[in-house]
């Protein structure tokens, strides 16, 4: 180290406090990285790497980028999971004497990211820290960027038992980066899915920021009284435990502004419907399942929100349906005024349109990372505010009246932003210019001396010229004198003695006056005195503006909540959405009822065929459901999960009318894919979870089930099936509302045998060969199959078809299946080697690597028609 130059000294000090980040150390205009930090970036980024003088015989190898542009630098390293530190200059280099002073400010990870270039504006990005103790699990979910913080304390008998609802949780709020203390490492089965699904960057946290007394303290420090007491949070040790260290977390990666996250949600299960990781991936609601698209989703669908802040509280509303009636109705009630009164929508939708994200500008705001152009769009974004207030002033809706009282127009802070910021601030405060001319006299008069220099010398050589009366003075300046007075030597006998000789030319001499040295300070000196205090002045306005977080962030939130409902209100008119009324009596019904997603996708083109559903928790709990693949059993039963979940979230519904009884969860087994990797089949993943829906789902709970039992032999899966339906049928064991799509035909006549079980099917014309899918659900079971039908449908070649039909009769009538005619019987006294040179070794492949489970219909049957052909050809 000794060896070392001063600078370099100084780099390995500050990168040995920050170990495992990426260091960017500020060096003037570029942000330098060093040696291994250096190799990294330079691979991760594709950067040139090059070299620096180090006081060492080897260059220390160097990577840089600009100051100005580092934050798309930044935001790559971040997403492939790496912590950068910023390590800035504290100090003005000019004025700085030996080595300039630096610090890290701040440490950026991927669930403490700020910037608005590198977030999603319609997603919060969580940051989570769980804390494992005997067999509860505390978890908290922050997103710095909005200051919003969630907690709940996970409950299981056993640890196999609480490994599912943490990842249930952990799948919902999807964090970016999380925290564990030493303890959770025994989560095998969790930490897989943070790696594997999540992709998140997983830290472990040491012992000793568990330190009951030190969590509790931190807490306390954190929120206020009021809070603390409003959320109760003290009493749950293991949400004070996991929130202690993710604040000992933010307090060493973000230096200052944690005061930011001020309220605290507290929340349970049981206050919001239960929809785990299935439920989510096979209703679509975020995202489709194979294109992980939003096209094609319930939120694609629903969301015609128009601020930052409304697309990320819908996505909330989305995943937390409400279990209180109360509470769904102040929503309808909401969405019902705003549904009636198209001027009064119209005129929401337009004022909330060009509103910024009010939560992350505050954001940065409190901790200090705004500029002016972040203090231009808030205020841009509170000048709408007074029209807004008026525009829902006049609602008689409960949930519209007390968003107009929370929404707070802030004309003080929007009057303070457009006195001090000019219209067109520059990036950076360095640049000048950024406080606006009025403002602060003193800095007006500093500005005046940088752009009137010229003509105050003018101002003061006129004046000096007529005391003198010397007619040829003259102001001039060079960089050693500065500036100075000249008179020729035919004049310098009427100098005045207050001027001060400076030097001696051969026609002349020149002088100094202390008005003069004083104006020149003035005037070099302007610049730097300018930025100086235009940073002074800026750093006040951003305190006051600060200052203002709890106004500012209650009306966000309640701009995010008007947001939303007018979105539901928009949605509901353009597509013909009907107010559902909402029950506790546990019956759902459904007339005319829609898939809102396939609708929307069908565009009007093809008019969706439309069905009634009719359930309760006596006469109509269990609904088997028969017919053909393709003909729409899985839409169907799809479609009255979400539209439960809409009413519950308090939007109108696709239907002619509706009545929900309140369903506390939707369980779903639509599909299974191998998970080979841990030993699984298709069976197994699917009796995992059949499993687990029959431990957790209650008589209040809405099942569907498509095709159980259908990964092992046909006996086998039609005895599960028809175990399961008694099981969830039964009251005294399960009893929920269950829709179960099936082939076995053999359980239609269940309808005999349990008071509850009604059959339904998907109608089907047919005539003679060919048969038309009606998509209408008809009460009574199917009488076929129409698999071969179906096959047809698809494309399969005639061929095929027809030995298909024999075979089918020749089962049918008990008949051995004979060889086709035209198929020679193999030569026995030679084996037969197929290759996979040859065509048929090519199909045997194929076939051999084929998982029938995981395929569906038209699938199935598109590759059969390829194999055909291959076998053909």
């Amino acid at each position: 180290m000794a060896d070392y130059s001063p600078m370099m000294k100084q780099y390995f000090e500050v990168k040995e406090k920050y170990p495992n980040t990426i260091l960017f150390f500020r060096l003037g205009d570029f942000y330098e990285m060093f040696f291994n930090d250096a190799k990294t970036v330079s691979r991760e980024l594709e950067l040139t790497l090059t070299g620096r003088d180090c006081g060492q015989a080897e260059r220390a190898p160097m990577c840089g980028v600009p100051f100005h542009s580092a934050e798309t630098y930044i935001a790559r390293l971040v997403a492939k999971g790496y912590k950068v530190a910023i390590c800035e200059q504290m100090e003005d280099p000019a004025l700085a004497k030996g080595i300039v002073k630096r610090n890290v400010i701040r440490v950026i990870t991927p669930g403490t990211v700020m910037e608005s270039s590198m977030l999603d504006e319609s997603k919060n990005n969580y940051i989570a820290s769980l804390y494992y103790f005997g067999e509860n699990v505390g978890i908290c979910f922050a997103d710095i960027s909005t200051g919003e913080l969630d907690a709940t304390t996970l409950m299981a008998k056993s640890r196999e038992a609480l490994s599912p609802l943490v990842i249930n949780e952990l799948s919902r709020f999807s964090p970016r980066e999380i925290l564990i203390n030493p303890e959770f490492t025994d989560f095998s089965e969790v930490a897989k899915f943070i790696s594997e699904k999540l992709s998140a960057s997983l830290e472990c946290m040491d012992f000793d920021v568990y330190a009951p007394q030190a969590a509790e303290e931190a807490v306390r420090k954190q929120f206020h009284s009021d809070v603390l007491e409003r959320s109760a949070v003290l009493e749950h040790r293991e949400i004070v435990m996991a929130l202690g260290a993710l604040l000992d977390y933010l307090s060493r990666t973000q230096i200052t502004g944690l005061e930011r996250m001020e309220e605290i949600n507290v929340y349970s299960e049981a206050k919001a419907m239960r929809l785990d990781l299935n439920t989510r991936r096979n209703l679509e609601l975020l995202e489709t399942m194979r294109s992980k698209e939003r096209r094609g989703s319930l939120l694609w669908v629903l969301d015609k929100t128009k601020t930052a802040m409304g697309k990320r509280l819908i996505r909330t509303w989305l995943e937390q349906p409400l279990l209180s009636p109360a509470k769904i109705t102040l929503r309808q009630n909401a969405v019902e005024e705003l549904f009636n009164n198209r001027p009064l929508l119209d005129g929401i939708t337009e004022s909330l349109t060009g509103i910024f994200d009010l939560e992350r500008i505050m954001t940065r705001v409190v901790y200090g990372s705004v500029n002016g152009k972040d203090l231009r769009a808030l205020w841009s974004a509170l000048t709408r505010l007074p029209q807004l207030k008026t525009l829902v002033a006049p609602c008689e809706a409960t949930m519209l009246r007390d968003i107009e009282k929370r929404i707070d127009a802030l004309e003080d802070v929007c009057t303070l932003i457009d006195k001090a910021i000019v219209e067109e601030p520059p990036h950076t405060i360095r640049e000048g210019g950024i406080i606006r001319e009025g403002f602060d006299p003193e800095l007006d008069s500093v500005k005046n001396d940088m752009t009137n220099g010229k003509q105050l010398i003018a101002e003061l050589e006129a004046r000096e010229r007529e005391a003198t009366g010397i007619p040829k003075l003259r102001v001039g300046f060079n960089r050693v004198f500065g500036y100075y007075l000249e008179v020729s030597n035919a004049f310098k006998d009427k100098t005045p003695e207050h001027y001060i000789r400076k030097q001696t030319l051969a026609n002349g001499e020149r002088y100094i006056t202390q008005e003069l040295k004083e104006l020149e300070n003035r005037i070099l000196g302007a610049h730097d005195k300018s930025i100086a205090m235009e940073s002074k002045l800026f750093e006040e306005v951003r305190h006051t503006v600060a200052d203002q977080l709890t106004r500012i962030q209650e009306t966000a939130k309640a701009i995010a909540q008007l947001d939303v409902l007018a979105s539901f209100a928009t949605v509901s008119i353009r597509n013909d959405y009907t107010r559902p009324t909402i029950t506790m009596n546990g019956r759902l019904y459904l007339k005319d009822s829609r898939h809102p997603v396939v609708e929307a996708l069908l565009g009007g083109s093809t008019p969706f065929v439309p069905n009634d559903l009719d359930m309760d928790p006596n006469n109509n709990r269990v609904s088997i459901i028969t017919g053909p693949n393709m003909a729409g059993k899985s839409t169907y039963m799809r479609q009255v999960a979400v539209i439960v979940i809409m009413a519950q979230i308090g939007c109108f519904v696709p239907a002619a009318a509706a009545e929900i009884g309140i369903v506390d969860g939707i369980y779903t087994r639509v599909g299974a894919s191998d998970d080979l990797a841990a030993g699984q089949s298709t069976f197994m993943v699917e009796m995992a979870e059949v499993a687990d829906i029959l431990k957790n789902a209650t008589s209040d709970s809405l099942l569907i089930l498509d095709e159980i039992g259908r990964g092992t032999s046909t006996f086998d899966g039609m005895s599960i099936a028809r175990a399961v339906i008694e099981y969830v049928h039964d009251k005294k064991l399960c009893g929920a509302k269950t829709l179960f799509a099936t082939h076995y035909h053999e359980l239609t006549e269940l309808e005999d045998l349990l008071p509850g079980v009604r059959n339904f099917s998907i109608a089907v014309k047919k005539r003679g060969d060919e048969i038309t899918f009606l998509r209408r659900i008809v009460r009574g079971g199917a009488d076929d199959s129409f698999g071969i039908e179906v096959a047809k449908l698809a494309g399969v070649p005639d061929k095929v078809v027809r030995r298909a039909k024999q075979v089918l009769q020749s089962l049918e009538s008990g008949e051995a299946i004979t060889v086709p005619k035209n198929v020679a019987p193999p030569k026995r006294e030679e084996p037969i080697q197929l290759t996979m040179l040859t065509k048929d070794g090519e199909v045997l492949r194929r076939l051999k690597n084929l998982d029938v489970n995981t395929l569906t219909p038209i699938e199935s049957m598109n590759i059969l028609f390829e194999l055909a052909n291959m076998l053909k050809d």
